[in-house]
């Protein structure tokens, strides 16, 4: 009975049954996954030693496993080896360093996978911050909290008694605080209520301006059309 269970997610059955036959003989047991929920399946089901992920995956790609699994305590402590053709694709996602986890590009050798393998268990031994739960909408990248910006957001909802933790925290990009809000008293989700109440005329003002310039467009297209005619 194999002691060390390595999970392979990926698409491709050529790149799974590669990455079968170049692990050195051992004492471990192979589990494949043809797509990210059945791989986040295994993840949830078995103890695992180590996951071999590829970034784009039917169903639930790459970068949705990888959130999830970054966001539970005893998941993230599994040493995982990304994998893809384009590590753009994972950079555009995770900067780099990649402290927590190995990259692997494809196609690779069995030198250059036996070598990824080593380097994330050696990364997935190393001290990690503590997980902050600010809510269920908190992306995690590289075990840091990223917290949400207001600058496409339409409503900010204020914080209730009963739900405080799920406060999203905005970020001060395209967002300049009025001095009296920046004074006022927090809530318990750390956002006062009148910076809610601030943001939230900044965001109706912005709303007629955009309604307004919409209507001088409609006159000046209309003109033009009047013209040609």
């Amino acid at each position: 009975m194999a002691s060390n269970k390595i999970l392979v997610i990926d698409d491709t059955t050529v790149v799974r049954v590669k990455v079968r036959e170049m692990l050195p003989p051992g004492n471990f047991e192979v589990l494949e996954a043809k797509d990210g929920l059945e791989g986040l399946n295994f993840i949830l089901q078995e103890k695992l030693s180590l996951i071999m992920l590829d970034f784009l995956l039917p169903k639930m790609s790459g970068w949705e496993v990888f959130q999830k699994v970054q966001a539970d305590p005893e998941l993230r402590k599994i040493p995982l080896v990304i994998m893809s053709g384009r590590k753009e694709e994972v950079t555009e996602k995770i900067t780099e360093p990649f402290e927590y986890f190995e990259f692997l590009g494809k196609p690779f050798d069995q030198k250059q996978l036996i070598n990824a393998i080593k380097l994330a268990m050696t990364k997935a031994k190393l001290p990690r911050p503590e997980l902050v739960a600010v809510g269920a909408g908190v992306a995690v990248k590289n075990s840091t909290v990223v917290t949400s910006s207001v600058a496409n957001t339409a409503k900010v909802a204020a914080p209730s008694a009963a739900n405080t933790a799920t406060v999203a925290i905005p970020t001060a990009a395209n967002t300049a605080m009025p001095t009296a809000a920046s004074n006022a008293t927090p809530t318990a989700g750390g956002v006062s209520e009148a910076e809610i109440n601030a943001l939230n005329e900044k965001i109706v003002k912005m709303q007629a301006e955009i309604d307004g310039l919409k209507k001088q467009l409609t006159q000046v297209v209309t003109f033009i059309k009047q013209k040609i005619k």
